[in-house]
């Protein structure tokens, strides 16, 4: 994948598709280090299927015969030094605290690392094909925070307006590029 937020929207696709109803999406940067931690409280992975999901030939899908998601960001995450964690916790056994957690933690200043890309269209592709999942976004950089809260907007837009119509997405593309901007100005060091 070209950028880190093509990862990102990969994840975020396999919760969804778990089922997810809210889809919690964190980047952290700390000096030469960006941690990314994404949780979800979909349905959950089976331990078979938690011990071989990196593997690129091992896939639960029944439209082909490998799954190179989650085998490419880990490739993406040790290139640079960094480290990938995956916790699942199926609905089956877990029925109140189901879900899938992965972090990858990867070194910016590395020269095999890709850029972080393209955010807030990654969030907006997000919500305009799930609608109905709430996300919970944030990027910190220092004391400087980017953040999306889907779970407020509906608050303010009421159940009869969804978050995939288009003057909605506009607005969080809006918004999010305004925040991206005033961090970039912050005189923060920003991995973009």
């Amino acid at each position: 994948m070209k950028d880190f937020s093509l990862h990102i929207l990969d994840i975020a696709e396999n919760a969804a598709k778990a089922g997810a109803t809210l889809l919690t999406i964190r980047l952290k940067q700390q000096e030469n280090r960006l941690l990314c931690t994404i949780a979800d409280n979909g349905c959950g992975m089976s331990e078979t299927t938690l011990q071989h999901v990196t593997d690129p030939f091992y896939t639960t899908r029944t439209t082909r015969p490998v799954g190179m998601g989650l085998p490419l960001l880990r490739q993406t995450v040790e290139q640079t030094g960094g480290m990938l964690s995956i916790r699942s916790r199926p609905q089956q056994r877990y029925p109140k605290t189901h879900g899938t957690v992965v972090e990858a933690v990867c070194r910016i200043d590395h020269i095999d690392m890709i850029p972080l890309g393209d955010v807030p269209a990654t969030l907006v592709t997000l919500l305009q094909g799930h609608p109905a999942m709430d996300i919970l976004f944030t990027h910190t950089v220092g004391r400087q925070t980017v953040r999306l809260d889907t779970r407020q907007m509906r608050e303010v837009l009421g159940e009869d307006i969804s978050l995939g119509e288009p003057e909605v997405l506009t607005w969080v593309a809006s918004d999010l590029a305004q925040q991206y901007q005033v961090l970039r100005q912050s005189g923060q060091a920003v991995f973009l």
